[in-house]
């Protein structure tokens, strides 16, 4: 596994001479634009257990990352699903494992979709990653390490767990994001992920995103709960990078197939996952206000 995971990070990391100028040309979903010198940022963005929102979440931290001005690209790397594209309501013809062919490039499979989101879909096919040979698994990464002269930051979105893809996109990235939720069986399957990842000896600096609380109080024992564990048990260093509340908003962005942010921007759980993206580009403590929606429920709580 250590062996596979040097080899990722290298291909991620290496730029890919004479290989990027071929973007700058039309796609077939979108606009001709020009690459970004220098390397993007990784982060990957992981779950110990399904139904946390962790796409949910991707989506949204991409589309508030691009109103700041950077460029983003989603690699839905959440193996055996196309959940990137159905967020986006949108579909794709080629996916990450059409990279295996050798008439496929980077561009093929890049999609332009809306909001100003870029993506590469995971498809509803990619259950058969696992039977792909180590040249094709190499070609695959090879073409994907392109990336990062063609964004500011790369979200890989993985699969939930701690199965062999997820780790090894894990191990490749710069960062990682652990996406948790209050409930018993989220913190457990989480504290696996972190017990996976401290076996593996990984360096990467690795926070927790707590997503549908009530509060900021819940927000924090939570957190506190699975950092205090890990400090205590695995010797890690675990931090928080923030929370986003419960929003029912949330749900009827998911129904209608439009991103949270561009459905309900005003809402409440936008503007966690704004404050999240600014977090994330300034290094500061996540600071959101409550507002209105925050005065009455925190009114209405207070009550019973």
């Amino acid at each position: 596994m250590e062996d596979q995971a040097t080899r990722l990070r290298k291909l991620v990391e290496r730029k890919i001479s004479g290989g990027a100028g071929g973007l700058q040309k039309e796609t077939a979903q979108g606009g001709a634009s020009m690459p970004l010198p220098g390397g993007a940022r990784v982060i990957a963005v992981t779950s110990g257990k399904g139904g946390v929102g962790k796409t949910n979440l991707t989506v949204n931290l991409a589309i508030a990352l691009g109103k700041k001005g950077k460029r983003v690209i989603i690699v839905d790397a959440d193996l055996g699903t196309a959940n990137v594209d159905v967020l986006l309501g949108t579909s794709s013809r080629n996916t990450l494992l059409s990279l295996a062919r050798e008439d496929v490039q980077l561009e093929d499979v890049l999609i332009r979709g809306p909001y100003g989101v870029s993506y590469i879909s995971g498809g509803s096919g990619m259950e058969h990653a696992g039977e792909l040979t180590a040249m094709q698994r190499q070609m695959i990464f090879s073409k994907l390490a392109a990336c990062d002269e063609w964004a500011d930051i790369i979200l890989v979105d993985t699969g939930a767990g701690v199965g062999r893809n997820v780790l090894d996109f894990i191990m490749a990235s710069d960062e990682v994001l652990l996406v948790i939720t209050p409930e018993p069986t989220a913190l457990t399957d989480g504290y696996a992920v972190l017990k996976s990842y401290r076996q593996l000896e990984a360096t990467q600096p690795i926070r927790l995103v707590v997503n549908r609380v009530y509060d900021m109080v819940e927000s924090t024992e939570t957190a506190s709960k699975l950092i205090c564990t890990a400090e205590r048990f695995l010797h890690m260093e675990l931090k928080s990078l923030g929370f986003v509340f419960d929003d029912a908003s949330m749900m009827k962005a998911v129904r209608r197939q439009v991103p949270l942010l561009a459905a309900y921007p005003d809402s409440l759980a936008a503007k966690c996952v704004e404050a999240l993206a600014n977090s994330l580009l300034s290094g500061r403590p996540q600071r959101v206000k409550l507002g209105w929606q925050g005065f009455l429920r925190k009114f209405f709580h207070n009550m019973h």
